[in-house]
């Protein structure tokens, strides 16, 4: 790419190259290809502007400006993407609770826009995403099964609970807890969100948070406390892992914390196997 490129926020008639540059590798772009494929590239549909960096029918890179900020770049073309974004960030001002996405993209947009956003909460700089395309390597929890809408109460102080272990604030602290209760309704709606449920207890739960025609991003992995260590969350993922390979799309992945080995190696057993590298920054 020759000079610095400038962000522009894409329309309707920039689908098609959006669709052929996250075609680059589906299972890092789940996350914007699933609502790209489901509301389109119009940003009044979208929900959020897209931005992009390219022309000619051809696009070098993407970013989701809602309310996490999601980088996605052809190699290559990373780092000119970053300035790209950042310029375009830095102007309109922080509005994302998280930056989050292949971390070769993630790492040089930090890089730029930390001496304006900074400090931030927390940074993951190394999360290995892992895929399973087959059959689970070991048997599935025969009673892990999605969740009904009428059982919502019931999840929510585990979906209360994973959030507050994996991002270190409770998700009530804004609106009350609304947002994020209307968000695990929408999973449940969707048949997204799995759990096995005992006499009133929630004992594992996990959700499929995005979703595209090729893979989909299993998210919210949680076992409750007093039954962890029993292989609880590796036979609950398995489940989840079938469910979602059967009914929702043929390629399964996740994200985790390089520094969590107990979960990747639940994962290994689970048959994930690493094909990436995620990042976040949180706020």
């Amino acid at each position: 790419m020759l000079g610095t490129p400038t962000a522009r926020i894409l329309d309707e008639a920039d689908e098609r190259a959006v669709s052929r540059l996250l075609a680059l590798d589906p299972v890092a772009a789940c996350v914007i290809a699933g609502r790209v494929e489901t509301a389109g590239t119009d940003p009044a549909v979208l929900g959020a502007p897209l931005w992009g960096i390219g022309g000619g029918g051809s696009l070098d890179a993407v970013c989701l400006a809602g309310a996490n900020l999601i980088p996605f770049a052809a190699p290559g073309a990373e780092r000119a993407a970053a300035v790209a974004f950042a310029d375009r960030a830095r102007r309109a001002g922080r509005r994302c609770s998280t930056i989050v996405g292949p971390a070769s993209s993630v790492a040089p947009l930090w890089d730029l826009l930390a001496p304006y956003w900074g400090p931030c909460r927390d940074h993951r700089p190394r999360q290995p995403l892992m895929a399973i395309d087959g059959p689970p390597a070991v048997a599935p929890e025969p009673r892990v099964r999605p969740v009904g809408i009428a059982e919502l109460d019931l999840l929510m102080p585990a979906a209360i609970a994973m959030f507050t272990e994996e991002v270190g604030v409770s998700p009530l602290r804004t609106d009350g807890g609304a947002g994020y209760r209307a968000r695990v309704a929408e999973l449940v709606r969707a048949g997204q969100s799995l759990a096995w449920m005992e006499k009133g207890e929630v004992l594992f739960k996990a959700e499929v948070g995005a979703v595209s025609r090729v893979a989909c991003q299993i998210q919210g992995v949680w076992v409750a406390p007093a039954y962890r260590g029993r292989g609880i969350g590796t036979a609950g993922t398995a489940a989840v892992v079938e469910y979602a390979r059967a009914r929702i799309a043929p390629v399964v992945s996740l994200y985790v914390n390089d520094f969590n080995a107990s979960a990747r190696a639940a994962y290994r057993r689970v048959g994930f196997r690493e094909v990436g590298q995620y990042a976040s920054v949180l706020f």
